[in-house]
């Protein structure tokens, strides 16, 4: 795989204003919420952005995990799905590891914008923790290799050995690390929540009996204690992380499909989703008890574009298949009130960093904004990437990683 290193020596001077750097080790993160701990002072791109590498990442709509100065995605070639490892620096290919079938038959990705549709592919995100690499494939095989190498160490195959039941458009969600612990869901009756050591794959703990969403769980600390936040057919399911017993529940109306992770604020569980449902907020209370805060039908619906939440206002890309048109909002998380709306992002994602927002446009445009609820603070933006952006960026150590069905990129920020 050919790269293109526009301006490689500039990767060694761009840490920004930032007072240390760290990996993005997961979706969405460290905490798998959107953030990252890292700021970005002064981003100039009146002569565009500082696009210093870009790589092939052909079809699927799978993210940046960053870790140890290696990129980890899940790209199609030749029919397969593909774990593939970048140089976070250069964007050389380091090794790739065919995996499982990229034949869904039911499609679905190839939906978009006029001009900017196809690339169906892998959606899951791999996971890196202690020198390992985690990946779920849409046939629900989860596997743990060497990150240097690609050697493989273990593997669980869910449909095979735990009774798994895939869904329509397959498996979508994204192992989640934590500790010793590797979690994903998609088993039987007994067993659809799944918690394994990441050293050796063995079995720790199995529970519920639910059908799974494409939704990616949420680990969050409610009311003192570490849970998994499960979005599956029935609505919400928490559990304790170290036991998988059912702490809570709260029914969620299911239509079609389910993408968008759960959003944890304290006690305070958002979610949403796409086909007519809408969103809703619910309040945790302890002892099972969980209270409805607000529910809107058919409004603020994210699709598969997950909110992150900060100082009580969500951020993020709401409504439904507007391919190329629908907004970044800023909403009241207590409300649901809409603060601020600004059209033209399609259903791409944001994440947070500091107290700045970056953006990634379904057509590949790539923006950073104020996190203020005040108004919408457009700071730069830029076209960087060809292709179909389905993705949600990535950041580590100044530089923002994003990918489209075609390419990938790396932009140093600058003081």
């Amino acid at each position: 795989m050919k790269n293109v290193v526009l301006l490689a020596a500039a990767c060694f001077s761009v840490i920004s204003s930032i007072g240390f750097a760290e990996d993005w080790p997961q979706y969405r993160g460290i905490a798998a919420d959107g953030k990252s701990a890292e700021s970005i002072g002064r981003a100039d791109w009146n002569n565009g952005a500082n696009v210093i590498w870009k790589s092939e990442t052909p079809l699927g709509f799978s993210s940046f995990a960053v870790a140890d100065g290696r990129l980890f995605t899940v790209i199609a070639t030749d029919q397969n799905e593909v774990l593939l490892t970048l140089d976070a620096t250069s964007g050389d290919e380091l090794w790739r590891k065919p995996m499982g079938s990229s034949q869904y038959e039911q499609g679905g990705g190839d939906a978009g914008a006029a001009g900017n549709k196809g690339g169906d592919g892998p959606r899951s995100t791999p996971s890196v923790s202690d020198g390992n690499v985690y990946v779920y494939d849409s046939y629900m095989v989860l596997q743990c290799y060497d990150a240097k190498t690609g050697t493989p160490i273990w593997k669980q195959d869910i449909i095979k050995d735990f009774a798994g039941r895939n869904i329509k458009w397959l498996n979508a969600t994204s192992p989640i690390v934590d500790g010793d612990v590797v979690y994903v869901s998609g088993g039987g009756a007994g067993q659809s929540f799944l918690a394994f050591n990441k050293n050796d794959g063995r079995l720790i703990w199995k529970s519920g009996d639910e059908t799974i969403t494409h939704a990616t769980p949420s680990l969050s600390t409610i009311s003192g204690e570490k849970q998994l936040v499960f979005f599956v057919q029935s609505g919400l399911v928490g559990v304790d992380a170290a036991t998988g017993t059912e702490r809570w529940r709260a029914k969620f109306p299911f239509s079609v499909s389910t993408a968008a992770s759960p959003v944890v604020d304290g006690n305070l569980v958002y979610c949403s989703a796409g086909y007519g449902v809408g969103a809703g907020l619910f309040n945790v209370q302890g002892n099972g008890k969980v209270d409805e805060v607000w529910f809107k039908a058919n409004e603020l619906m994210n699709h598969w574009s997950t909110p992150i939440v900060h100082n009580g206002h969500l951020y993020g890309i709401f409504e439904f298949k507007k391919y190329g048109r629908a907004p970044l909002q800023c909403v009241e998380l207590a409300t649901g009130e809409i603060k601020w709306k600004e059209y033209g992002f399609g259903p791409g994602n944001c994440i947070l960093v500091g107290e700045k927002l970056v953006v990634l446009s379904d057509a590949g445009e790539v923006v950073i904004a104020a996190a203020t609820p005040d108004a919408y603070q457009e700071l730069a933006r830029a076209d960087v990437l060809s292709g179909k952006c389905w993705s949600t960026p990535a950041y580590s150590d100044g530089r923002i990683y994003v990918r489209s069905t075609e390419e990938a990129a790396c932009i140093a920020i600058g003081n």
